[in-house]
């Protein structure tokens, strides 16, 4: 485990959500804290609130009740492209713009007018081949495209990346060099991670410590290890031997 990890990245404080076209909250009062440096698994049925929570984290959604602070600031009092300086957003779909590959790593600058973290080393941080940077980033597979969403995430020079099912899409020969790619930005670069998935043998390799969502409600969070093999509630126990069956 990372050392450096003693500085709250980010604490949620009885956050609840609800949308207009949902007959249920979405979150009913998660409250918790992830610590600077640490790499967080987040797993539950779909529907449970995973996604949400992660996307609050970056303004892309707020909460109706509660409170979500970045690094002891609550996100309202950030502004947007401040936070998103500072947290970073991957989903499963990897959206790539018209142009080469060097046009979607520079998008960053295109927004906002500068950027922390040029092509040429975006491509060494995430195993991309320079060679690729002129071409369509159409043309590219699906791993090199997830390669190229985290890239372009990483292009801001973010210290905490959170990640949307970002290699459920992908064969396993490319999600496990996505796999390998976060656990060097985790353990060299010290990146904070939230990894949403629904891949449990993968939160059981890669997590530090894992949070289980269901139905809005944080059923439990604990250490990977003691998560896996020693649970306190009867609804983890349940949710795990389910989902290896």
């Amino acid at each position: 485990m990372n050392t450096f990890n003693s500085i709250p990245a980010i604490t949620f404080t009885d956050v609840h959500k609800t949308f207009k076209d949902k007959e249920h909250s979405v979150l009913k009062g998660i409250s918790g804290t992830v610590m600077q440096g640490s790499l967080v698994m987040m797993v539950g049925p779909s529907g449970s609130g995973k996604s949400t929570l992660l996307s609050m984290c970056n303004l892309l959604s707020a909460p109706d009740e509660g409170s979500i602070e970045v690094y002891g600031k609550d996100i309202s009092k950030w502004t947007i492209s401040d936070l998103r300086k500072k947290v970073g957003i991957a989903f499963q779909s990897a959206p790539v713009i018209d142009g080469t590959v060097r046009d979607n790593m520079m998008l960053v600058q295109k927004l906002h007018g500068k950027q922390d973290i040029m092509p040429e080393e975006l491509c060494a941080l995430t195993g991309l081949s320079p060679d690729l940077l002129e071409q369509d980033a159409r043309d590219l597979s699906g791993g090199q495209r997830q390669r190229l969403s985290l890239a372009r995430t990483l292009s801001n020079g973010s210290d905490l990346l959170l990640l949307d099912e970002i290699t459920s899409a992908l064969d396993a020969t490319s999600a496990h060099e996505i796999e390998q790619l976060i656990s060097h930005l985790h353990k060299e670069r010290n990146k904070t991670i939230i990894w949403v998935t629904h891949n449990l043998d993968q939160a059981k390799r890669l997590g530090e410590e894992v949070w289980l969502l269901m139905n809005g409600v944080i059923v439990e969070k604990a250490k990977t290890e003691t998560f896996f093999h020693t649970p306190v509630k009867a609804e983890t126990k349940q949710f795990i031997e389910g989902a290896f069956l």
